[in-house]
């Protein structure tokens, strides 16, 4: 017997706009999320103030190809004022 009833549409998924983001089956990066993950925690979920383990994160995971190379200002990890009149 179909399980499927009259006017109902199938669902049809569609892949993400950046494509896929595979698991870190090995922990290649393991270390910067712990990182990150702790920073979080003692920041009462203000990722703002993590904003250099993300991007330790981001980059471990873009040097392993974990994830495309993109370029920080693409992933909202633009310097701010403070970084960038230190440079």
């Amino acid at each position: 017997m179909s399980s499927m009833t009259f006017g109902q549409r199938k669902f049809i998924p569609t892949a993400p706009d950046k494509g896929s983001f595979p698991l870190d089956h090995y922990g290649d990066c393991k270390q910067f999320m712990k990182k990150y993950m702790i920073c979080i925690k003692t920041n009462n979920n203000d990722s703002s103030a993590c904003r250099d383990e993300i991007k330790d994160y981001l980059g471990c995971r873009m040097d392993k190809e974990l994830m495309a190379k993109e370029d920080f200002d693409k992933l909202g990890l633009a310097p701010t004022s403070s970084e960038k009149s230190v440079e």
